[in-house]
């Protein structure tokens, strides 16, 4: 019996990539030399609703600018400026109480 052959891949659906146009680092365009801890409104557009660092590839930030964020955003949870998770919607409570009776 032959072997089944692999379906070669289709092309990725959605946008198509342009090559042209290059994503640059907006903490860069913004010519930030260090990114500071205690500017929480800045911090917050690289944090997720659930608490989590965004990645390099989501936020578009450099190598450089991604790192420095990473530890701002740590520092800034440590001085409490910033939560380590979300605060729980209520859900949680609702599946305790359904397993326990």
């Amino acid at each position: 019996m032959p072997k089944a052959r692999a379906k070669p891949r289709s092309p990725r659906k959605g946008r198509p990539l342009d090559l042209s146009r290059r994503r640059y680092c907006s903490l860069c365009r913004e010519k930030v030399e260090e990114v500071d801890y205690k500017d929480v409104k800045m911090l917050r557009r690289f944090v997720s609703e659930r608490g989590k660092i965004k990645t390099r590839r989501v936020t578009g930030a450099c190598r450089r600018h991604q790192r420095q964020l990473a530890v701002a955003i740590k520092r800034a949870r440590e001085m409490a400026l910033l939560p380590y998770t979300a605060v729980p919607s209520g859900g949680e409570e609702v599946r305790r109480r359904r397993h326990r009776g």
